[in-house]
């Protein structure tokens, strides 16, 4: 059995159906593998997390999860907090699916002005890019070497592999 999640942790799981299928398959296109995780979330304690849903980030339960295997990326204890906190400060930040089509747009170098502009925007954001957002300012940098929110849920599966993370 896994500890139990601090807050900040960073949280990997399956979706399953067409959902999950379209989003493995873009991530495979988009270069980050054939991992099957399809959604991210941080956890803020007290059993809540943060995530982004189509309808826009939210402030729901952990217990949404319950029987299915969740794979934790740790947070450095001196982070988890601030990172919570930034998590609960995205609640309400809007989801755009049209995001998924700039981040590939940049994994195949299309010249499209203002690409690095738009997928590094706030203002909209899938899953992953809240979640790397939230660690980010937090204090823990998850991606360093690349571009401010070129981020999707199969990317974040190597970091919990090489914390040697168990699935709950």
């Amino acid at each position: 059995m896994s500890p139990e999640p601090q807050p900040g942790d960073i949280g990997l799981v399956r979706i399953d159906g067409p959902t999950g299928l379209a989003i493995r398959v873009g991530q495979w296109l988009n270069g980050s593998g054939f991992v099957n995780v399809e959604h991210v979330f941080v956890y803020v304690g007290d059993g809540r997390i943060v995530e982004a849903e189509p309808g826009g980030a939210r402030l729901w339960e952990l217990s949404e999860y319950d029987g299915r295997p969740i794979v934790w990326v740790r947070c450095p204890p001196e982070h988890g907090q601030a990172v919570a906190d930034a998590a609960r400060s995205l609640v309400g930040t809007p989801y755009s699916a049209a995001d998924y089509f700039a981040l590939a747009a940049h994994r195949l170098h299309l010249p499209v002005p203002g690409l690095r502009e738009y997928i590094a925007d706030t203002g909209h954001m899938i899953c992953s890019q809240l979640a790397a957002h939230a660690a980010h300012l937090g204090g823990w940098d998850l991606f360093p070497d690349r571009w401010d929110g070129y981020d999707v849920p199969a990317d974040f599966y190597p970091l919990a592999m090489t914390q040697e993370a168990v699935p709950a």
